[in-house]
């Protein structure tokens, strides 16, 4: 058995495991689909759905999406018919480890239809994304320390494995470290590296991908290393490509690096912290989004409740910390920026809600605008334009 800081109880996977996916929506759209992971329990049933109105930043709940066991987190055929889910779970179709599911979403009313599941070749599940093609969904096991590509049909089903890695390694702290973890898998603007961050070995992992194979192989270098005991979670592109920023979940810091398109590759420039307090008992980080716009950097620290703001050095890619807003929640996991850029929505999973924040589009800075939402255990945030 794995652990995974706020990590649910596993179940058995059900039938309606979801995903939610990463492709950039329209971002003229005033209204906005919003679909909620989460993991399930005696509140959550699945894959929850609210509304988002861009114009007024009202956010309205409209209920269960889609049945699903544990669909932490989710992404986005870059068609927007589809979306995908891990599955968190024991098993799946009697084989040890986690899930990924495929999801038809009902464009009249976005409800989501399973269309079928395929095993993670690992456990526990955590991140996923759809490449930019949408030929492919790209996974990360935690619990498993690994990444598998799922090639996708033209219905939008998933098939099985045509690549796996698995990591190897550990770190300095025992506890969290003693094994790899990967955290999350992403892709470069040009879809030819993908970036695993490994919190059990303090390293960003990268692949050269081929997308019409649905292939892995290791980068030259194959890693890029991060502070021992820092622990990397998730990681983000910068709009312009020049730049890319991971948030480590243990020593509470962004790490900033120089990016490097032709060879794939990192070279540090920063780690700053997401935090005046330090590093204290109970505190982590989770989230790290870019502002559409390239100027912001905002990141989620959990046991402090807020949302960390930074202001990004359009030459150089440097952080400087402008503050940390309170989420007016509990325990803020994840957290998503609307593609207009105008309200950033934060998802408190231990207070089971949602809270809207207006962007200071000068600033940066957050302004609680009074709208809150509940949804149980609410993990991951995506949006999906209403056509």
């Amino acid at each position: 058995m794995f652990t995974r800081w706020g990590l649910m109880g596993l179940g058995m996977l059900g039938v309606g495991m979801a995903i939610v996916g990463a492709a950039a929506p329209r971002a003229d759209a005033p209204k906005f689909r919003v679909y909620v992971g989460t993991y399930t329990g005696a509140k959550s049933k699945g894959i929850y759905l609210c509304e988002v109105d861009t114009s007024t930043g009202k956010l309205t709940s409209k209920g269960l999406a889609g049945e699903a066991t544990n669909p932490s987190f989710l992404a986005l055929h870059p068609n927007r018919k589809f979306l995908y889910a891990v599955g968190e779970v024991a098993s799946v179709d009697g084989k040890k480890g986690g899930g990924v599911s495929a999801f038809v979403i009902d464009q009249a009313t976005g409800k989501l239809t399973l269309l079928n599941h395929r095993s993670s070749v690992g456990a526990g599940p955590c991140h996923l994304v759809v490449d930019k093609e949408g030929k492919n969904v790209l996974v990360a096991n935690y619990g498993g320390g690994s990444v598998a590509v799922l090639p996708v049909d033209a219905e939008g089903q998933l098939r099985e494995a045509s690549s796996f890695s698995q990591h190897r390694g550990a770190s300095v702290n025992k506890q969290r470290q003693e094994a790899p973890h990967a955290h999350s898998v992403n892709l470069d603007p040009a879809n030819r590296f993908a970036f695993v961050a490994d919190l059990g070995l303090d390293q960003v992992l990268v692949y050269r991908f081929d997308s019409m194979k649905g292939g892995l192989v290791p980068n030259d270098p194959p890693a890029a290393a991060v502070a021992p005991g820092s622990g990397p979670r998730h990681f983000a592109f910068h709009p312009s490509g020049k730049f890319a920023y991971v948030i480590n979940e243990m020593l509470l810091t962004v790490t900033a690096f120089a990016y490097d398109p032709d060879r794939g590759t990192l070279k540090e420039l920063q780690s700053i912290a997401t935090t005046p307090d330090g590093v204290k008992p109970g505190y982590s980080t989770a989230e790290v989004v870019v502002h559409p716009s390239g100027k912001f950097l905002y990141g989620s620290n959990r046991g402090h409740d807020s949302i960390a703001v930074f202001k990004i050095d359009p030459e150089t890619g440097q952080l400087t910390f402008l503050g940390a807003e309170p989420t007016q929640g509990r325990t803020p996991r994840n957290f998503n920026i609307d593609p207009t850029g105008q309200f950033l929505l934060a998802a408190n999973q231990g207070s089971d809600t949602i809270t809207v924040f207006r962007i200071d589009a000068e600033t940066g800075k957050l302004r609680f605008t009074g709208q809150s939402v509940e949804v149980p255990a609410p993990v991951c945030i995506k949006f999906v334009p209403i056509e």
